[in-house]
């Protein structure tokens, strides 16, 4: 699972067409037509915490966990900036520990993608189920095999802003679910505008098949209440490229 060391420092700007406020209005609609409008909202792979303050204005006590120190720090400066209240933890979502039940959970922006090995993911379900009271609701998107298949594949993509160039080159493995994703990212030097420092990551993706994912979550008591194509509430197509979860918890968890 990717870290983002480099890559954090960049995020926020290499993400604007995240659409955040979109996707946290129809994450909202979701939560209220399953139960919860308030309570306390566990943000996994929270990165540098933009959703962790739309949830906190919201009314919601917020807890955003993310496995990278560098996007915890600048989800820390930006709780100061901005002035909203959420607890930041720095753990792997596969080691999530909590201290105490959570109403809710949301993982976004494909961030479960990123578990390639199925045994971790399971164990990421178990551990969200664990914490998660009776009734309480958890809400994750997928990038789908299609869009691994068709969309990433063997494909490069540019990114360029103001100061920030980044190319994004992807290689699909032979399992034909799995991607191997390079970012090289150019940054304009402030004093030098023909000079660019240069960074790079590297991290794997891997796509699912969604029956596979709610046997998963089944296991753990979460009845599968949707399964709907981005950002609206129509079934996945066979080209969809993201698919989001509603799932709700049912009795109490112990293993």
């Amino acid at each position: 699972m990717a870290g983002y060391k480099d890559f954090a420092f960049f995020y926020d700007s290499l993400m604007k067409n995240a659409e955040y406020e979109s996707r946290f209005d129809y994450i909202i609609g979701l939560l209220a037509e399953n139960g919860i409008g308030e309570g306390i909202l566990l943000d996994m792979a929270c990165g540098t915490g933009t959703l962790s303050e739309m949830f906190s204005k919201k009314g919601f006590d917020v807890v955003g966990v993310d496995a990278s120190e560098e996007m915890l720090s600048r989800a820390q400066e930006k709780k100061l900036e901005k002035n909203f209240d959420a607890l930041f933890l720095c753990q792997k979502m596969e080691e999530l520990d909590m201290f105490g039940t959570i109403d809710a959970a949301v993982c976004t922006l494909d961030s479960l993608n990123h578990v390639t090995d199925p045994e971790a993911l399971k164990e990421i379900f178990r551990r969200v189920a664990l914490f998660m009271n009776d009734g309480g609701v958890f809400i994750f998107d997928v990038n789908t095999l299609f869009k691994h298949r068709n969309v990433l594949a063997d494909n490069t993509f540019v990114y360029e802003t103001e100061n920030v160039f980044c190319v994004w080159q992807n290689t699909l493995l032979e399992d034909n679910e799995t991607t191997l994703i390079n970012l090289d990212i150019f940054d304009r030097d402030e004093d030098e505008e023909d000079l660019y420092v240069r960074y790079s990551e590297e991290f794997c993706e891997r796509g699912y098949e969604l029956s596979s994912l709610k046997s998963m979550l089944e296991e753990f008591r979460f009845e599968v209440v949707g399964i709907y194509d981005d950002m609206t509430k129509a079934p996945v197509k066979e080209d969809s490229e993201r698919a989001v979860f509603v799932c709700k918890k049912h009795g109490t968890q112990f293993i």
